[in-house]
C-alpha cells in the first residue's frame, strides 16, 4: 500500500509540473509577442524643428537603403561587395550595435523611433501581418513630415503596418523577400529618385535575410551571391542621386548566425554596417555608434524635430550642419530627453523628481538622461526582484529536501544520472548540431518542440540506462522500479528547473513592463520545453520500467550443471 501511494504521488507531481510547464511556456512567449512599452499610454510629444529655412538644410534629400540582414563582416568584404566599399571610402562609415531581441520588426522600429525595443512600442517579435501594430510612438517619417517633407518606402509590406501611412506621401509593398522582389522595389522607387522632390526615401532589400534563413546561411554561397546582388542594386539607386546634394545611408537591422537565424544575443546579430555618404556627410571612420543614434541623426541632417522617444545621440562629428541647427540642438535635445524621461517615469509609476536642466553638450545631455531612465527602470526591477528572491530560492532548494531523504548513494546516482542527462542534450544541442543558447536558433515552434523531444528523449534513455545499471532496480519489483524510474525523472526534473528559477527570480513568470533579460529566458524556456517532454516520458519510461522488471522476474533461475557435465572427457 505504501508503494502504490508513493508510485501515485510521484505521477501526480510529474502530471502537475507538465502542466505547468505548458502553461508558463507558452505564457511566457505569448507575453513577448503582445509586450507593449510603458510609453504606450504615456507618449512623449515631438519638439522643436532644427532647421526652420529649408535653403539651411545641408542636404536635399535621404535615400534609406536598409539591407535586411547584412552582416557587418559581408558589408565590409570588398569581394561580396564591391560599391559598398567605395561608398565607404568616400563617405562616414562606422560599426552600429544593436540590442535584443535581434529580429526585424523590433529593429525596423529601433531604426525610425530612436527608441530601443522595451522603449520603441513597436513588436518585440515578428508578427504575422494582420497582427502588426502600427507604431504608437513619433518616427522619422512623421518628424520629417511635420517638417514640411515628403518622404516615400518602397519595402517589405509590414512596413504598411509599421509606418503611420499619413506620414507616407508615396509608397509600393511586397509581400515577397527574394531577389525578383527587390528588383520590383527599386523599380517602384527610381522614379521617385529621377523626379527628385521626395526628401526621404526608405528602400528595402530583402534577399540576404531570404537567403539566410531559406539557402542555407551565411556559410553557404548563394548568402554572398545575395549581398552581391544586394550590392549592384546600391549601385543602381546610388546612381541615379547627386552625392553633391542628396545623402545615401546603407545599413542593416541585424545580422545572421552562421547556420542561419537571428533573433538572439549573439554578437554577430548584433553588429551591423552604417555607411552614410553624400550632401551634409564628414567623411572618416567613426569606431562604434549605437542603433538608436540612426533616427536623431537622420531627423537633424533633414533639419527636422528630434523623435519625441529617441534615447540616442546626433551624431554630430559626422555631420556638416548649419551654426543655426548646431546652436538649437542641445536646446532640442534636452527638452526631448526630459520629456521622454517624464514619460517613462510616468509609464513604469516612477516618482523621482525631475532633473534640473542646464547640462552642456549633445553627447552629455543623451548620458545624463538615459542615465537617469536607466536608473529608473533599474530601481523597480531590483524591487521586483527583491520580492522573488524568497521564492525563487524556495523553488530551487526545497527539492533538496527530498534528495536528502534518500540513502547516500541513491541520492548520488539520481543526481549523477540526471548530470548525464544534461550532458547527453546538450552535448547534441551545442556540439553535433552547434545550436546557440538563444532565440536564434529557433526556427518555428514545431522546430523546437521536435528538436527537443527527440534530443531529450535519447538523453534521459541515456540517463536511464544509468541508472538501472548502477542500482539494479530491474531486480526489483515492478512497483519499486516503476517508483525508481520516476524517481530518476524527478531528478532530473529539479535540475531542469534551476534556470527556469533563475529566470523567474531576475524577470517574473512572464515579462509584463520591460523586457526580459533574454540569455536566462531562453535558459528557462529551453528548459520548460524539457519539463514538459521529461514529465511525459517519465510516465512512459515508469511502464516501461514495470515491464522489464516483471521480464526479468519471471524467467527462470540458471541451474548449476553437475559435475560429470562441467568435466572434460577422457
Amino acid at each position: 500500500m505504501r508503494n502504490s501511494v508513493a508510485l501515485l504521488v510521484r505521477l501526480l507531481v510529474c502530471i502537475a509540473l507538465a502542466a505547468g510547464a505548458y502553461l508558463w511556456a507558452t505564457g511566457l512567449i505569448d507575453s513577448l509577442y503582445a509586450y507593449r512599452s510603458p510609453l504606450s499610454e504615456n507618449r512623449p510629444q515631438a519638439g522643436l524643428t532644427l532647421i526652420g529655412d529649408p535653403a539651411e538644410r545641408p542636404t536635399q534629400r535621404v535615400v534609406f537603403i536598409l539591407v535586411d540582414a547584412l552582416r557587418a563582416d559581408t558589408a565590409a568584404d570588398p569581394r561580396v561587395m564591391p560599391f559598398l566599399n567605395h561608398l565607404r571610402q568616400q563617405g562616414a562609415s562606422a560599426t552600429m550595435h544593436s540590442r535584443p531581441p535581434s529580429y526585424s520588426a523590433p529593429g525596423y522600429s529601433v531604426l525610425f523611433t530612436g527608441a530601443w525595443p522595451d522603449i520603441s512600442d513597436g513588436p518585440a517579435f515578428n508578427l504575422e501581418y494582420e497582427d502588426i501594430p502600427t507604431w504608437t510612438q513619433d518616427n522619422l517619417f512623421s518628424a520629417a513630415h511635420r517638417a514640411g517633407l515628403r518622404t516615400a518606402i518602397s519595402a517589405y509590406y509590414w512596413f504598411e503596418k509599421l509606418v503611420p501611412q499619413e506620414a507616407v506621401d508615396a509608397h509600393f509593398y511586397t509581400a515577397g523577400e527574394d531577389q525578383r522582389a527587390d528588383r520590383q522595389v527599386v523599380e517602384a522607387a527610381l522614379p521617385w529618385l529621377h523626379a527628385g522632390d521626395i526628401q526621404l526615401v526608405l528602400i528595402h532589400i530583402d534577399q540576404v535575410d531570404y537567403a539566410g534563413h531559406h539557402e542555407g546561411g551565411p556559410r553557404d554561397p548563394r548568402w554572398n551571391e545575395a549581398a552581391r546582388r544586394a550590392d549592384d542594386l546600391i549601385a543602381e539607386i546610388a546612381s541615379a542621386l547627386d552625392l553633391s546634394q542628396d545623402t545615401l545611408l546603407v545599413l542593416s537591422d541585424h545580422g545572421q548566425i552562421d547556420r542561419g537565424g537571428h533573433g538572439g544575443t549573439e554578437a554577430v546579430v548584433l553588429i551591423e554596417p552604417f555607411v552614410l555618404a553624400g550632401a551634409g556627410v564628414r567623411p572618416g571612420n567613426y569606431g562604434d555608434i549605437q542603433m538608436v543614434d540612426v533616427a536623431p541623426t537622420l531627423a537633424a541632417l533633414l533639419g527636422a524635430s528630434l523623435p519625441a522617444a529617441s534615447q540616442g545621440k546626433v551624431l554630430t562629428a559626422m555631420l556638416d550642419l548649419p551654426e543655426s541647427a548646431l546652436a538649437a540642438l542641445p536646446t532640442a535635445l534636452e527638452q526631448q530627453q526630459a520629456a521622454l524621461l517624464a514619460a517613462y517615469r510616468k509609464g513604469i509609476g516612477d516618482q523621482s523628481l525631475p532633473l534640473k536642466p542646464g547640462v552642456n553638450g549633445v553627447e552629455e545631455i543623451v548620458g545624463v538622461y538615459q542615465a537617469a531612465l536607466e536608473n529608473a527602470r533599474q530601481s523597480r526591477l531590483n524591487r521586483e526582484r527583491l520580492l522573488r528572491l524568497l521564492p525563487a530560492l524556495a523553488g530551487a532548494l526545497l527539492p533538496c529536501l527530498w534528495l536528502l531523504r534518500r540513502s547516500r548513494r541513491q541520492a548520488l546516482w539520481l543526481l549523477a544520472a540526471g548530470l548525464v542527462y544534461l550532458a547527453a542534450f546538450n552535448l547534441r544541442y551545442a556540439v553535433v548540431d552547434r545550436r546557440t543558447y538563444s532565440l536564434s536558433s529557433v526556427v518555428s515552434a514545431s522546430d523546437i518542440i521536435t528538436y527537443s523531444a527527440i534530443t531529450a528523449g535519447l538523453a534521459l534513455a541515456a540517463a536511464w540506462l544509468v541508472y538501472t545499471w548502477q542500482t539494479q532496480s530491474l531486480q526489483q519489483a515492478p512497483l519499486r522500479a516503476s517508483i525508481a524510474s520516476l524517481e530518476l525523472t524527478l531528478a532530473v526534473l529539479y535540475l531542469l528547473s534551476l534556470p527556469v528559477w533563475v529566470s523567474f527570480w531576475l524577470n517574473g513568470f512572464v515579462p509584463r513592463w520591460t523586457l526580459p533579460h533574454f540569455p536566462s529566458m531562453f535558459l528557462a524556456f529551453i528548459s520548460l520545453i524539457q519539463i514538459l517532454i521529461i514529465a511525459g516520458l517519465g510516465l512512459v519510461l515508469c511502464a516501461i520500467s514495470a515491464g522489464l522488471a516483471r521480464w526479468v522476474g519471471r524467467r527462470p533461475a540458471p541451474t548449476a550443471k553437475s559435475t560429470s557435465e562441467i568435466s572434460p572427457t577422457n
